[in-house]
């Protein structure tokens, strides 16, 4: 049995203080679906009559529990096949909820076995940010495809490393950036890039919340890397990329801090300017002490904004030139669905680990930007 690492030894002493919660906002989650997943060896089909994909989540938080859990309950071309826990009780629910057998529940120990199991085809990593890493890479090393839930890393130097390592071993890595398939924000996307009203000349994106429980893990920076930036702040910046369709070259950034009694060793609030080519710039902010939910952009003929825009549901948004009306869809059950079709045909996601990677480099820019109190590069 491996030891564990001191990072790992804190963790498993805070797992209790809300393992895998909030990945947004705390109202965002839904109550857990009453139906049953019946299990069959070797997998089900799909409606269409083709294979569905196993997949195993790599621990049983929140997120997991509220969203990932039932959402695989609606997916097409995968379902739930196993799950990864370092808590028996925990184990013994999701088997009893969703049919899961024995031979496909494993502990953080025993991981490396899943190796052997043909059940199950890809790992989701839902894990504190400084695991994923190291689930990342035993995953790929044992045959399976990877989901990893967001922020990829502690830093980019750790994407790197996940990505050559799933490279290496073959296997398709994706980064859980589910917005990519809601609605609203792909209009965001199409509005920018295709220059609809055209050439952007601001964005503003802001997303932020209030967590001020003392004993959450995503306040302890050994565990988390960081604090709002990293949890809400990754996807202002993803708003900002996706709507430009271009990558920041450099950042300004400057952090506030009223609660350091519980705001002690991460980032409560900052503030940062993403600084595109041609001069574009994107005002940003993120907060673990404030609600923030908007994406806006303006153009040279008219404006597009989504609020709340970064939630689990409830997406509403308008232009200059009217609202938007989309249709409310499972955001994780899509993304998850566009993997397994994925591995299927053998394409790449469309939130690669490289997508992850450019996410990070942009991060360590701003708090680079932060201690120097300069604008900074953001790196390559």
């Amino acid at each position: 049995m491996k030891q564990l690492s001191n990072k790992r030894r804190d963790f498993m002493k805070t797992i209790s203080l809300s393992l895998g919660a909030l990945a947004l906002a705390p109202d965002a989650f839904s109550s857990l679906s009453s139906q049953t997943q019946v299990w069959s060896p070797g997998g089900r089909q799909s409606a269409s009559g083709g294979k569905k994909l196993g997949i195993a989540l790599v621990g049983l938080g929140t997120y997991s529990r509220d969203q990932l859990g039932p959402s695989l309950l609606q997916t097409e071309h995968c379902y739930l096949a196993g799950i990864v826990t370092g808590t028996p009780e925990k184990a013994e629910v999701w088997s009893e909820k969703y049919g899961i057998p024995q031979k496909n529940i494993y502990n953080y120990h025993n991981f490396d076995e899943i190796a052997g199991n043909p059940d199950i085809d890809i790992v989701y990593v839902v894990l504190p940010v400084f695991m994923h890493k190291e689930f990342t890479i035993r995953a790929a090393k044992a045959g399976k495809h990877v989901i990893c839930e967001k922020p990829m890393a502690m830093n980019s130097a750790e994407c790197v490393e996940m990505i050559d390592a799933c490279r290496n071993a073959n296997r398709l890595l994706s980064i859980g950036y589910r917005l990519h398939f809601e609605p609203y924000n792909i209009e965001m996307m199409r509005l920018g890039q295709k220059k609809i009203m055209g050439n952007l000349t601001s964005v503003e994106a802001e997303n932020g919340f209030k967590l001020l429980d003392p004993n959450v893990w995503r306040l302890k920076k050994n565990l988390a890397g960081g604090g709002a930036l990293m949890d809400a702040g990754v996807y202002a910046i993803q708003g900002a990329r996706y709507t430009t369709g271009m990558e920041p070259i450099a950042v300004t950034a400057k952090e506030e801090k009223t609660r350091p009694d519980i705001f002690s060793e991460v980032d409560e609030t900052i503030r940062f300017k993403l600084e595109f080519p041609g001069g574009l710039i994107a005002d940003c902010r993120t907060s673990f002490n404030m609600d923030l939910n908007k994406l806006r952009a303006t153009a040279a003929g008219g404006w597009f904004e989504i609020a709340p825009a970064y939630s689990y549901s409830g997406q509403k948004g308008k232009t200059s030139g009217g609202p938007m009306n989309f249709k409310q869809v499972k955001q994780q059950a899509l993304q998850m669905d566009d993997f397994a079709r994925c591995v299927l045909t053998n394409e790449k996601s469309r939130v690669p680990g490289e997508e992850g990677l450019r996410d990070m480099r942009v991060i360590d820019a701003i708090y680079r930007s932060v201690k120097t109190g300069r604008r900074e590069l953001v790196g390559k």
